[in-house]
């Protein structure tokens, strides 16, 4: 879901391919899972490389902080990772190929499995159950005082509020700020442009009054504040999946098995969940995991 500049990113994947050296996966007997630089796809990989090492002869090896979800793609495409442990659905609207323009859920997953297939010969498996998309957020004695339940709600006394929101969404084009205006037919009374993770606290502490989060960040948890549901669907989709190479799974097809194991395993309740443990309660991403797994029964 993360979006990069062009120029930025060629620069980064000659970083990635730099750091990973030129290990091949398909050939080899050790699977390398890629990861961006947030917590989610950290520990999700965490999960995989338990999976791997316990149910296969395969070793796992985990390449962190890989830019943006762009960055994973063109490292899994260069076969310098063989496996991205999270891309998102939605990340079909960043211009890989042609797609139908459709915000359902089902349709976009479909797009994404079938394009990165035949466009980059990756298998995108089915979700593990939870999105982590863009939600409006506020207080909830905020939602209270204003009766607030969806985007909708917001419409009658959005002038009047103060909006707190990442930099980045002011400026973009298909699901930005000015397309968002004219989707729902209002605007907020002023807006306060700032870096993503300073939303949390500013609307906690009523510095603004509503906020743009990211769904599964722990952050809401912490605070305890109320995500308000796009009732008319503006956000496209983004379902969370691993993607592994084909190559990598017709050489290893006992591989298929385990990276399954996930599918629709972890709800937004769960991995917000997750993601706690390791962003506010600063626990070991590998013991989050693993503890994971075993409440699971997945470990054998």
């Amino acid at each position: 879901m993360k979006k990069l500049g062009l120029a930025v990113l060629s620069a980064v994947v000659a970083g990635v391919v730099a750091g990973c050296g030129a290990q091949g996966g398909s050939g080899g007997d050790s699977i390398k899972i890629g990861t961006q630089t947030y917590t989610e796809p950290k520990i999700v990989a965490e999960m995989y490389k338990a999976l791997i090492e316990d149910r296969t002869e395969l070793t796992a090896e985990i390449v962190p902080d890989l830019a943006a979800s762009p960055v994973v793609i063109n490292a899994m495409k260069e076969n310098e990772i063989q496996m991205a442990s999270i891309l998102y659905s939605g990340e079909i609207f960043n211009g890989y190929f042609d797609i139908e323009q459709t915000k359902d859920r089902a349709r976009v997953m479909e797009q994404a499995q079938a394009g990165f297939d035949e466009h980059y010969g990756f298998t995108w498996f089915d979700g593990y159950g939870f999105e982590n998309t863009y939600g409006f957020t506020v207080r909830k004695d905020v939602a209270e005082q204003y009766g607030l339940e969806t985007v909708s709600d917001l419409a009658e006394a959005a002038g009047e509020m103060r909006l707190g929101v990442d930099t980045t969404w002011l400026e973009r084009d298909n699901d930005g700020y000015g397309a968002f205006k004219e989707f729902y037919g209002y605007e907020f009374g002023e807006t306060f442009p700032m870096e993503i993770s300073l939303v949390y606290e500013a609307v906690a502490n009523d510095e603004v009054d509503v906020v743009l989060a990211y769904t599964t960040d722990p952050r809401l948890k912490e605070f305890d504040l109320k995500v308000l549901k796009d009732d008319k669907q503006f956000f496209p989709p983004y379902d969370g999946s691993a993607v592994v190479r084909n190559d990598v799974l017709e050489s290893h097809p006992e591989l298929k098995e385990v990276v399954e194991l996930l599918v629709g395993q972890i709800d937004t309740e769960t991995m917000t969940a997750l993601n706690f443990e390791v962003d506010v309660n600063k626990r070991d991403v590998a013991e989050v995991a693993k503890e994971f797994l075993q409440e699971k029964g997945l470990l054998q």
